[in-house]
């Protein structure tokens, strides 16, 4: 493991050093006596000198072995070139079908590489906090093109893509740990996890869903006080409550209620064959590997955003199909990965801190504080996001809450949220929204 060979390093550089007796090293001319006080500083900055040397000359390898534990040792770094490839396609050809093609095939291993950054950080950071930053980090992609996009005036691409976040999520995603889970531990009925959690998190899901709904439905039934004015005005309200109810609700899941989110008792084998999991990097290494990946994924993403329209366009798909099916594929990557792996460890509790919480992390915050943001720099972001897409979100939601209500998932559940999520997506790839 990475982290051993760390440990080594760290043991190479004390040994070459010499650092004894507390790590003050003592030389014999000064054991026979104290009298040369300016020849045992000056050895004591020698000894500094040479260690500094060491650590110094150590460092291009560690950061050499960080490179290719986090990037190089990825299945999907195959898709690592298609980024800077994009950025060399738009400068040259400006073909804004290929720049989207190649940005989101560019996007889709940061993503991923994000999730794996969170899983080790949440190593030292526990599993209910680490499942919260695993759930921010993998929404990373969508919120970063919706900042650019609602900076460019794009509300709709905002509002589709969260959206689709938030369908890919509890349909799909899900869908497929439930699935592979199910095959996986097939010798077992069905596997369990927390039930209350779940409750808890289908129910702030319904919250949003109402808080996305009732401005739709005002401005469809054309009864607002002042046209155009009460709509916008409700949706700001109604985000700063939600914020209130999420900031509230993180309070109940991390401090009052932590107790709710332990994971349930799973009758499996005894983990005698099993060794204990480690963190393949140190922890501020993976703070600064997000900090990078963020910050490519950002620049992606600008890429991307500026070639959405002209890729409809030129490769006949329609925006709502683009922003709600293709964007949250490539950024949920992370999620994929995550969810099914934990699915196959029989650890459903963390699949669903990721899906759901993902989900509802989306619904009661990132969808209201672009509402908010759009309020301060004068963009007319609201919570009307026409019918066919509130009709959508509602039914996915009574279709995921239902499919939890138990306790238990099974492969055959899995599937089912894998054909609804089909069947979203042909929706949409029939729909065409004259809006954008």
């Amino acid at each position: 493991m990475a982290s051993d060979d760390f440990v080594k390093d760290a043991r190479l550089v004390e040994e070459m050093v010499n650092v004894e007796e507390g790590g003050k090293v003592v030389p014999s001319s000064l054991e026979s006596g104290s009298s040369s006080v300016e020849m045992g500083r000056s050895f004591d900055h020698l000894e500094q000198d040479h260690h500094d040397t060491l650590v110094y000359s150590l460092w291009p390898r560690l950061v050499l072995k960080s490179v290719c534990t986090v990037l190089l040792r990825a299945r999907i770094k195959v898709l690592l070139p298609f980024g800077p490839l994009a950025i060399f396609i738009n400068y040259y050809t400006a073909d804004p079908g290929w720049v989207f093609f190649l940005s989101l095939l560019g996007i889709t291993p940061l993503a991923e590489r994000l999730g794996y950054a969170t899983e080790q950080i949440a190593y030292y950071t526990g599993p209910t906090v680490g499942g919260l930053l695993n759930a921010t980090f993998g929404n990373a992609t969508e919120m970063i093109v919706s900042i650019y996009a609602l900076k460019s005036g794009m509300v709709r691409v905002v509002q589709q893509s969260l959206l689709g976040s938030i369908l890919s999520n509890l349909l799909m995603v899900l869908g497929c740990a439930f699935f592979i889970g199910g095959i996986v531990h097939r010798d077992k009925k069905v596997q369990v996890f927390n039930k209350a959690a779940a409750v808890v998190d289908s129910g702030l899901l319904l919250v949003a869903v109402m808080g996305i709904m009732i401005p739709g439905v005002l401005h469809s039934t054309n009864t607002e006080v002042q046209l155009g004015k009460s709509e916008l005005s409700l949706s700001r309200f109604s985000s700063c409550m939600m914020l209130l109810a999420y900031a509230t609700y993180l309070f109940f899941q991390l401090k009052s209620h932590s107790y709710l989110y332990n994971p349930v008792h799973q009758e499996d084998v005894p983990d005698e064959g099993l060794e204990e999991e480690v963190p393949e990097i140190t922890q501020w290494e993976a703070i600064s590997w997000l900090a990078i990946l963020t910050f490519w994924v950002s620049v992606l993403s600008g890429y991307l955003v500026d070639a959405i329209q002209g890729a409809s366009e030129s490769l006949h798909l329609p925006m709502g199909f683009i922003n709600v099916i293709l964007i949250p594929i490539a950024g949920n990557s992370a999620a994929y990965a995550t969810t099914i792996m934990f699915a196959i460890k029989d650890k459903l509790d963390i699949t669903l801190g990721v899906a759901i919480g993902s989900s509802t992390q989306i619904a009661m915050f990132a969808i209201p504080f672009y509402v908010v943001v759009g309020w301060i720099v004068n963009q007319p972001m609201d919570l009307n996001f026409q019918l066919f897409e509130t009709a959508t979100l509602l039914i996915t939601v009574v279709i995921v809450a239902y499919t939890l209500q138990e306790g238990t998932s099974s492969c055959i559940k899995g599937l089912i949220l894998m054909f609804c999520y089909l069947i979203v997506g042909a929706s949409f790839f029939v729909h065409v929204d004259d809006s954008i």
